[in-house]
């Protein structure tokens, strides 16, 4: 490697780690204009990351513009690089969420493309957590909603449990996985293994904003089911 070639590396090494950095303090729209502006497939991954995240913090009318935002984002990165895990896992996530704002055939027909998505993800990275906890929810929403759902996916309630088992074992001290595996219990009737969830979330380091957030809505729907 080339001196020159050294320092360019360097510097956009340095300007991923800087977006993450504003990421992290929930500056979502500065994150990913910073990121995307990188023009690398870890860029635009983290671009669809805080696009997705920050959607969560908007109004209703613009949440689905920026799901497919995040779609796109996720879309370059895998242009730029076909073997990055955290794009499909990205464009998995925003797909996911898309659903929640499509009709019931569209919604269908996304949680089948996000089903191949995160399958991919884990090809390419068997041990990413987060891949787990959304296989897990993909599985308990789609059979709470159950008849056609359950039918034209290939949902099961057997899977529920295990996806959820394997990420926190990965990662047993990152709480929004076990924010949402209590999300995917409550789904199911079981409040008491949801709070067990919870209440094991709440005990966790909270560092960024988004942990932070995670760890407050925890606490508050703790609250409700105690």
């Amino acid at each position: 490697m080339t001196l020159a070639l050294a320092v360019a590396v360097t510097a956009v090494a340095q300007s991923q780690q800087a977006a993450q950095s504003l990421y992290d303090q929930g500056k979502w729209q500065e994150a990913a204009t910073a990121a995307a502006a990188l023009n690398t497939s870890a860029g635009f991954a983290l671009a669809a990351e805080a696009t997705t995240a920050g959607a969560g913090l908007s109004a209703d009318a613009q949440k689905k513009p920026l799901f497919e935002k995040a779609q796109g984002y996720a879309r370059q990165a895998i242009a730029l690089d076909k073997n990055n895990a955290d794009a499909y896992f990205e464009l998995a996530r925003a797909q996911g969420r898309l659903a929640q704002y499509s009709g019931i055939l569209n919604s269908l027909n996304l949680a089948g493309d996000m089903k191949k998505n995160l399958d991919q993800a884990i090809r390419l990275r068997p041990n990413m957590a987060g891949a787990y906890v959304a296989l897990g929810l993909w599985h308990a929403n789609l059979v709470s909603k159950g008849g056609a759902a359950t039918f034209l996916t290939g949902a099961k309630k057997a899977q529920i449990v295990p996806n959820f088992e394997k990420a926190i074992a990965l990662e047993p001290n990152v709480a929004v996985h076990r924010i949402e595996y209590a999300n995917a219990l409550l789904l199911q009737g079981n409040k008491a293994g949801a709070a067990a969830q919870l209440q094991k979330a709440v005990s966790l380091p909270a560092d960024t904003f988004w942990e932070k957030r995670d760890l407050e809505a925890a606490k508050a729907q703790l609250a409700k089911l105690q």
